[in-house]
Parts: C-alpha cells; structure tokens; sequence
C-alpha cells in the first residue's frame, strides 16, 4: 500500500475526486497539519437530508410496487439492486435532478393525501355502519322533532336491555315506543313521551343511543354516504395506481440516490483535507499495483496538479486490501467477523480456509449431507455470482464444506447414517474404541485430537512467519518453529500411547522432542528480560503447557458434533428404512416425510453448530498462535453503492483486482 499526497487547484477538487472514484483504488485519510493550511470544511447536512428525502419517496414507490407484484404473483426485475451502470451514465444523473425531485414532489403529495384520504375512509365506514341501521326511514331526520307537548326520540339500544325497557314502557303511562330495525346487538326504535315524563331518564337507564343524523331520510342519508366512500374508493384506486406507474423511473431514481450518496462522500472527505487561499491538500491510500491507474487518473483531468507516492510511515497501519482469489474470498468475512487483517501482519484467510472447510466436513462427515451442502450452496453462489454479499460468501462457505464433508463420508462410510461400503477407512465413531494409555477412549476422539494438534502445529507455523517477514529472525525460529517441533512432538507421542498402532517408540521418540523442545523454549523465553525476567519468563513457558493441553482438549468438540449429527441420521434413516420394508403404504408414506424432515433438521442444525463452533476453533485455537487483527479493510472512495454496481471496466483494463 502507498501513501498519495496530492495538490491541486481548489477549483479541481470535484474533477479530482471523480477522477479518483473511477480507479476504485483510493481511501483518502486525514491530513496531517501544516503550515499555511487550514481544515477544509465542508457541511453536509443538508445533502444527506436531502438524499434522506430522496430515498424515502423511492422505498415508498419500491414498496407499492413490491406489494402489487406479490398480490399479483408478478416477477419484475425493476426492484432488484445490484445492476452495474457505466461511469458516464453514473455522473450524467446529476441532470436527472429536476425529474427527480418533481417525483418527488409529487410522492409526497400522493402519500399526504392517501394518507387523509384512508383516515376518511375508516371514519365513513363507521358512519355507514351506523347508517345502515337508519337505512330504511323514508321519513327525513328532521320530522322526528318534538311538538308542543311531545318530545320525540330516535335512536337505538342494546339487545341485551331491550326486554326490560320494552316491559317497563308497557307499565308505564304518557309514553310508547315504535321499533323499526334490528340486528345480533342493538334495535332501533322511535321513542315517544309527554312532555311530563321523565322520557330521557328512562332512556338513559338502558343505554339509549340517539341518532346522529339530522337531515334528508334514512334512505338518502345512506345512499350519500355509501357515494362517498365509493368515491373515496376510487380516488385512492387511482392513487396507487398513479403510484404504480412510477415503476419505471425505479433505476434512474436508484442511480440519481447513489450519485447523490457519492456527493455526500465527497463531502465528507473534503472534510478530511486541508486547504490553502487557492489550492487544497489531499492525503490517501493506494495500492501498488494502482499507482499507474491513479497517475492516468490524475493527468487526464487536470494540469495543475502535484502529486507524489510514498510509503506509509512505520506507524502507520494502511487499510487492508485482500488479495486471494475466489475461493478464499468467501472465508474473509469469517476473518471479518473476528477481526480484518492488519495490513502490516501476514493473511491467514488462506490456511485458515482450509482448516474451516476440514472441520467443517468432519463435522458434517457424511455423503448426502456434503452432497446437499454442495449442491445448495453452490445453487446460492451461482444465483449470486454477480454481487459480493454475505449469502453469497456464506453460501460458498457451505458449498466447499460440502466437499470436505463428502470425503469425510466416504472415509466414515456413511450415506445419511446408512453405511455404503463393506468397511469404513475410519475406526465407527459409535462402536470403535482404542486403548489410549491402558484407558479405552472412542477411536474418533483421539483422531480430532490429533488433527487439533496439527492445527496448532500450522499456527506457531504462521507465527514463524509473521516474525521472520518483520526480519526478527530469531523470534520466529524460537517462538514459532520451537513450538512447531514441539506440537509435532506431542503427535508422534500420542499416536505412540495407543495400544493398537503398535508403535511404542513413537511415544518415547514424540516424548523427548516434545521435552527437549520445552527446555529450550524455557530457555530462551526471558531472552530480551533481565535476571528475574528470564526466571519468570521461563516459568511461564512451562506453565503455559496446561493451556496447550487445554487448547488440544477444545478439539474434542470436533467429534462430539460429528458424533451427535451422525446418530440422529442413522436413528432417522434406519426406521425409515423400516417403515418402507414393512410393505404398509401410510408407512411409506411416513417414512418418506421422516427422511425429509429428519435429515433436513438434522442438516441445519449441524450446519449451525459445525458454523460456531468451527469458528470458534479458529479465533481462539489457531489466531491466538499469532493473530493481531485490528485491521480496517480498504475503502476507497465511491466505493459504497447502496442499489448500483458501477462499471470498473476502467479498472479491469489495468489488471487490478479491487473490491
């Protein structure tokens, strides 16, 4: 990695960083001060509320639209994210402004007033509902009004009151009662009483409702009011249909939202720049291999620039730029997970990916799950080839995974829990036990024990070569290969301890190169401390054999989910099998729904163990031999598209191999 230091023309600055966008290749960092510089400051609030604006109209479009094809079983490519546009296309959306923004405008006005207009809708409903009641009066509302001596009331009351009321309105003097609708919960009647009665009183006892209407008939009142909400109806039909037919403005509105996003990113970097009266002072990162890209870059779009490429200060830690190919690529977001790879520290993505797919396999360890792994994942990785996803990175995890798991199976001979072939390779990891040491232990234990070892092996490896690519020779020979010879020590010894390889001489031989290996470990651990920094060191060397004994111990997981996943498809596959021997058609049935239930449950979850607890063997197992992490990845400018892809064929022309 490079470091660029860059002036030019202030007037320049919005071409430069264009310019510089379309190499892919630069992270532009903060500036240090100097003299006769000022920050350069540039707010941008306002654009991101703006571009905040924006992106709300297009999700409510993207939404309305995703919701009618559903409904109307409809496949549209309009919403999918991800389409590559050419550079020159990605800048000319700056013209589409105005469009946009009366789109825009118009969303805004279309939402406000379905907004209103559903609020209506819902308050017309409850009236009608009311109104049906009401409906058959042909009477208008208003000659339901007292008279002298009379005092009239139309309303309703509940079913549940009306026998008492009815009863009480019989044996009562000066008033009577007319009832003209009713349904499950209320009737509505016509109530009359002189004027010396206590009419309201009675009415109020048994949770008399008045109507709410005062004007035209029953008939008239409903009818206006069921226009109404058919209007109503109408009107917001022919709003989402107006909204619908944004549809094709997706893609344009998509591409103006990540060009407007680029002018906030722009914004935000100037704001790590200095300026002087007339010129500003661009400080960034670059990739080796883009240094003769970003030169183009720079001369094709300006004269007035000074520039120059360096390397980064040994305090400094560059951004971190990947470069493994395909297959890797899919295990660097676990690395990701844990922690980015320092760019001044050695990849690990490579030896680390090997391991997770190993493990990953072993824990799987069987044909049709491998098979199933490598044929749905990879399904997944190709239906996403074209982006850079976690599915699809997750997807090809899997897929590789599957791989391991079927020359697992193969070594296990197991085809779903069913044996294959006369013999398995592998001792059962059921039934087979080996004397380890006069104690009888699962043969397929003390295999993931072994492999464990082999694992921490290859990281005091890495450890070793981190320390001599730093030039500190003698720490990778006595701080890396020591332990490496020692873990291999610790190998030759245990596979010496098992009564059945025979091999007794392999524990005395494993014994004494794992000793001698701690001695001079001991030894040379305190070799930069003094006096009782030597002592302590060299104690603590000693010492740290129980974690290692520990760290061995750990890989036992290994066969404790490979054990688990491979009972429970041999229970699943054997009555299975059963079921489909006994001749009895609902039992094949049965047995058919049980393979496909069983093992797809019985898949899933191994694949979410065997994903954590694989991980987790890489961290703290193999990363704590060497690892420093803290890294940040690279990032460079333009690089973060939220719905576009934008054409790198400039970049690609150059040979670089840029996320």
């Amino acid at each position: 990695m490079q470091k660029l230091n860059l002036v030019a023309m202030s007037y320049d600055r919005d071409k430069v960083l264009n310019a510089l966008q379309l190499t892919g290749a630069t992270e532009i960092k903060h500036h240090c001060e100097a003299d006769n510089t000022a920050p350069l400051e540039c707010g941008c609030d306002d654009l991101r509320a703006y571009l905040s604006q924006t992106e709300s109209a297009l999700d409510f479009i993207c939404a309305e639209v995703e919701n009618y094809n559903k409904e109307n079983k409809i496949k549209s490519d309009s919403l999918k994210d991800g389409f590559t546009v050419s550079y020159s296309d990605f800048l000319s959306a700056k013209d589409l402004k105005g469009q946009i923004d009366g789109l825009v405008e118009k969303v805004s006005a279309l939402q406000t007033e379905r907004k209103t207009l559903i609020a209506e809708k819902a308050k017309l409903l409850r009236t009608l509902q009311t109104a049906e009641i009401y409906r058959g009066l042909k009477t208008p509302f208003a000659e339901f009004g007292d008279t002298r001596n009379v005092k009239i009331k139309l309303g309703t009351i509940p079913n549940n009151e009306k026998e008492n009321f009815f009863a009480t309105v019989e044996n009562a003097e000066l008033c009577c009662k007319e009832e003209f609708y009713e349904n499950e919960e209320i009737t509505a009647l016509v109530f009359a009483y002189h004027k010396s009665f206590d009419g309201e009183g009675l009415l109020g006892g048994f949770g008399f409702v008045s109507c709410p209407f005062n004007n035209k008939s029953g008939r008239e009142n409903y009818a206006e009011l069921k226009s109404r909400a058919e209007e109503t109806e109408t009107r917001l039909s022919a709003i989402a249909e107006e909204i619908l037919s944004f549809e094709k403005y997706i893609k344009p509105f998509k591409i103006y939202c990540d060009y407007v996003g680029f002018e906030v990113e722009k914004l935000n970097a100037a704001e790590k720049m200095r300026k002087t009266a007339k010129t500003f002072l661009l400080e960034a990162y670059v990739p080796n291999e883009a240094e003769t890209l970003v030169k183009e870059a720079l001369e094709g779009v300006t004269s007035a620039v000074y520039y120059e490429f360096s390397e980064p200060d040994e305090d400094e830690i560059p951004p971190t730029l990947y470069k493994n190919n395909e297959v890797v690529k899919n295990f660097e977001t676990i690395t990701n997970m844990y922690s980015p790879v320092n760019s001044r520290e050695f990849d690990p993505n490579t030896v680390m990916a090997f391991f997770y797919s190993l493990f990953l396999g072993f824990i799987m360890g069987d044909i049709g799950y491998g098979l199933l792994m490598l044929l749905g994942g990879g399904f997944i990785y190709m239906k996403n080839r074209g982006s850079d996803s976690g599915l699809k990175r997750l997807s090809g995890v899997f897929a590789i995974g599957g791989i391991f798991a079927i020359v697992w199976g193969l070594l296990f001979n197991s085809l779903f829990g069913l044996p294959v072939f006369a013999s398995s390779v592998i001792p059962d990891a059921q039934k087979d036990m080996w004397s380890f040491m006069g104690i009888q232990v699962p043969a397929v234990l003390v295999i993931s024990l072994e492999i464990g070892v082999v694992h921490l092996m290859v990281g005091y490896i890495c450890r070793a070569i981190q320390c001599m690519r730093r030039g500190r020779f003698w720490d990778g020979i006595l701080d890396g290969l020591v332990w490496t010879v020692f873990s291999v020590g610790v190998g030759l010894a245990i596979a010496g301890l098992i009564d059945e390889a025979e091999m007794p001489l392999l524990a005395y031989i494993g014994g004494g190169t794992a000793g001698v290996m701690l001695v001079l470990a001991m030894l040379t651990a305190g070799r930069k401390e003094k006096l009782l920094g030597k002592f302590t060191k060299g104690f603590g060397a000693a010492y740290g054999i129980i974690n290692y004994a520990s760290d061995i111990l750990s890989y036992a997981r290994l066969y404790g989910l490979m054990l688990s996943g491979a009972v429970i498809a041999q229970i699943v596959s054997s009555y299975s099998v059963q079921f489909i021997q006994s001749g009895n058609v609902a039992l094949i049935i049965l047995a058919v729904i049980l393979m496909v239930v069983g093992h797809a449950f019985n898949l899933a979850i191994g694949l979410l163990g065997a994903y954590i607890h694989d991980a987790r063997l890489q961290y703290v197992e193999f990363y704590g031999r060497f690892y420093e992490g803290e890294g940040e990845l690279f990032a460079p400018l333009g690089s973060q598209h939220k719905f576009i892809r934008l054409d790198k064929s400039a970049v690609a022309m150059h040979g670089l191999n840029i996320k």
